[in-house]
């Protein structure tokens, strides 16, 4: 099993560079109980646990979200529902997965209060930096299917946020170099602050300030940046012109132009194309 760990992380990057949207779709979640099989025969294994972390994560992002965007278009009020509790629960495997990362404490206060959680995470150094950010991504992604809990969004949204924030604080601090992982926790923190109007919560200037700095980070090539600053931005805001531009550079675009992230750009691409369909109604 350890031996096969490794070479599970080496081959990791094959499924971000498949040009087959269908393909990756079909191959990912039998590709997670596999691991999961491993994770189960050698609980202790830390390559394992990072590559479900990550996994998990990404399988909601990229997939279970696109098909509970189809159920909204299609006015499938039921397989929304249901898109909506998958997705609900591969974030929080992505989370349990995380807190296998990051220090003991964080599993054992993470249901307390978050001025105490935040305390800790706000201590928690570089070292646990990759399982801060799938803590954060999988715990925001979480709420996000869950915004009418109350009392969920009102007891870890903070939290999330906390945690996305320090891990872009180490980040900055480290001028950590490598644009696909440090442009994650821009994404997410993004989406969180538009996710919401100003009225009800949100903070869309902010949201906007994390999508344009995900864009810098990545020279414009992770498509999915322009696409969620659309999204969430351009749509809550209002402002019709900056989303329609925004679409139309990414379909403009060659999802080969990073060709180490050409299946999240080809999601970008798949996304900007139902968004543009979907333009009248929303604004």
């Amino acid at each position: 099993v350890d031996t096969t760990s490794e070479v599970l992380v080496r081959a990791q990057p094959s499924i971000k560079m498949e040009p087959d949207y269908d393909l990756a779709a079909l191959a990912i979640p039998a590709s997670l109980k596999t691991v999961e099989g491993f994770h189960l025969a050698k609980p202790d294994n830390e390559n394992l646990i990072g590559i479900l972390a990550v996994g998990f994560c990404q399988y909601a992002t990229g997939f279970i979200e696109d098909e509970f965007e189809q159920a909204g278009v299609a006015g499938d009020l039921d397989g929304q529902a249901y898109q909506a509790k998958r997705a609900t629960k591969s974030y929080f495997r992505c989370l349990n997965y995380a807190l296998k990362m990051v220090p003991k404490s964080w599993a054992k206060n993470i249901e307390g209060t978050p001025e105490a959680f935040i305390a800790k995470v706000n201590s928690t150094g570089w070292k646990y930096r990759d399982g801060m950010q799938w803590a954060g991504i999988g715990l925001a992604g979480a709420i996000n299917y869950n915004k009418d809990d109350i009392a969920m969004v009102a007891l870890h949204l903070d939290k999330a946020l906390a945690i996305l924030e320090r891990v872009v604080a180490l980040d900055d601090k480290k001028d950590l170099d490598d644009p696909a992982r440090r442009v994650l926790p821009h994404l997410a923190l993004g989406m969180a602050h538009t996710s919401r109007g100003k009225a009800v919560g949100g903070d869309p200037a902010r949201g906007e300030r994390h999508f344009k700095r995900a864009i810098e980070i990545t020279g414009g090539r992770f498509l999915l940046a322009k696409v969620l600053y659309a999204r969430g931005y351009a749509r809550i805001t209002g402002k019709r012109e900056l989303f329609r531009k925004l679409l139309i550079e990414v379909l403009k675009t060659d999802p080969a132009i990073w060709p180490e992230q050409r299946l999240a750009n080809e999601i970008a691409h798949r996304r900007a194309r139902r968004y543009l369909k979907l333009e009248k109604e929303w604004f």
